[in-house]
């Protein structure tokens, strides 16, 4: 593909509201050093979950109930071991110490994918241009699905907010099976590559973490478990089915409701907001005042927080969103929190709208 230029953002001016909540924020509530080792202890607690669940599978998946059991709660140790702790390591997080939070990111080849890659997408295109249409391929990864506005209209979109309740829980394999292999081979719309060039040895480990995941997750149990391989075969896929769904409801709950804003970038690349600007007013927060939401999402929840302050500890985000909702009063920029429940539907009513001929209200510069 050609070389497009990146989009950029204004630059702060003093009295910007960024700055005086950043100020504000390391002032009070990041002095604080036990949510940095809460979120330690949580991380290995959803690791020890992952590994005792997966024991689990063999010690007891003899019984068919229990098999899908413990499939189903690895699966979504799967996703929260992700959101909560591979997340924060990813952003430099998790340790204090950047090898730790580089070694600790190998939770993702054990889950039978690439963090270079992830990284490259998700620190390298999301963070930086939240819903910038093309550049956000978090938001834009296959064209079966129609969420920008200024994304081509097929006849089949028109059933997408039907359709997708049966392909949403096909997420992870389509992660594992589909999408690596066209961000890593496939050069159409590769804004991955548009970044760097990809490392050779990254192809040899995307290829070992599929082999290696495949050999623990399906082999194995096959191999030592007195179960049909059926069997076997179907709680495989009912782990990715529980995976999906829990980790789906983080992804069109953030960023991708109705009300979502989708800034085409200028011609000329430059943005007529700051970069702060556009995190809040792309960027939604839900289910904040769960604990039990808290606890499975981690910094999906306080989603605003994340955008802002990505290099914190999502255990800190709690007691920094109520500064932020009090700068975002006084410099009038939107804060938004819905329940989760609200924001899944928010997401397919958005899905049905952009089935047909866009709203030219939803779309165009900041």
């Amino acid at each position: 593909m050609d070389k497009v230029k990146r989009p950029v953002f204004q630059r702060p001016k003093p009295d910007d509201f960024y700055m005086k909540l950043h100020r504000e924020v390391e002032e009070t509530v990041l002095k604080n050093d036990y949510f940095h080792k809460l979120n330690i202890a949580k991380a290995f607690l959803f690791v020890a979950m992952y590994f005792g669940f997966y024991a689990c599978i063999l010690l007891f998946g003899s019984n068919t109930a229990l098999l899908f059991f413990f499939y189903i709660l690895l699966g979504f140790t799967t996703i929260m071991l992700f959101i909560n702790a591979f997340h924060d390591a990813a952003h430099g997080a998790l340790f204090k110490k950047p090898k730790y939070n580089h070694a600790f990111m190998y939770v993702l080849e054990l889950f039978g994918t690439n963090n270079w890659l992830w990284q490259k997408r998700h620190i390298g295109l999301h963070h930086p241009l939240p819903n910038v249409p093309d550049w956000d391929i978090d938001i834009k990864q296959s064209d079966i699905i129609r969420i920008f506005p200024n994304s081509t209209l097929l006849n089949a979109h028109k059933y997408q907010h039907i359709y997708m309740w049966f392909i949403y829980p096909l997420y992870t394999l389509n992660w594992l099976y589909l999408r690596d292999f066209k961000d890593f081979f496939g050069n159409k719309d590769n804004y991955v590559k548009q970044l760097t060039k990809i490392p050779t040895v990254e192809f040899y480990k995307l290829f070992a973490a599929k082999i290696f995941n495949l050999c623990y997750l399906l082999i194995l149990p096959i191999l030592l478990l007195p179960q049909p391989w059926y069997v076997i075969l179907g709680a495989w896929f009912v782990y990715h089915f529980s995976a999906s769904a829990l980790g789906v409801i983080a992804l069109v709950s953030t960023h991708v409701d109705e009300d979502a804003a989708f800034p085409i970038a200028p011609e000329d690349g430059k943005f007529q907001t700051t970069w702060a600007e556009h995190q809040m007013i792309v960027t939604k927060d839900f289910s904040a005042d769960s604990t039990l939401a808290n606890f499975i999402y981690g910094g999906f929840t306080h989603h605003v927080a994340h955008h802002l302050f990505p290099a914190v500890a999502h255990t800190y985000y709690p007691h920094i969103t109520p500064i932020i909702k009090k700068y975002a009063k006084e410099y009038d920029l939107p804060y938004t929190c819905y329940p989760f429940t609200h924001a899944v539907r928010s997401h397919f009513r958005l899905l049905k709208n952009c089935g047909h001929p866009e709203n030219i209200l939803r779309t165009g510069e900041l």
